[in-house]
């Protein structure tokens, strides 16, 4: 029923947050007061975002750990490009899932249950 959230849409996402700034879209404030609501949406059941909350974690879990693929000892630069190009995605997968249960939240709470509008 989701749709996936594939890279492209992740950096545009990224880009379109960067340079939209104060002129659209759900403040940085806001985006980062979801994030614990759109987790816990999502392991209740009520949310969608099982898989791209999971795609977040392995991301984060891999820049975290101390094992990569590409080892930054050994390969300096190229070890800390597959370092940065994880963490841009990160950053719009946020960006983008976060506006994405913003909205989703606003629809919830504007249905009343019981009621035919």
């Amino acid at each position: 029923m989701g749709r996936t959230l594939n890279r492209t849409a992740a950096f545009t996402a990224l880009g379109r947050a960067l340079t939209a700034g104060a002129r659209g879209g759900p403040s940085l404030g806001a985006r980062l007061a979801a994030l614990p609501r759109m987790m816990w949406a999502t392991f209740t059941g009520r949310y969608d975002g099982g898989m791209r909350l999971a795609m977040m974690a392995a991301a984060t879990a891999y820049v975290a750990s101390p094992i990569d693929l590409v080892p930054e000892a050994f390969l300096l630069v190229v070890g800390l490009i597959d370092d940065a190009v994880v963490i841009a995605w990160l950053a719009g997968a946020i960006l983008a899932e976060t506006e994405r249960f913003i909205e989703w939240d606003a629809r919830q709470r504007s249905v009343i249950p019981g009621h035919v509008v």
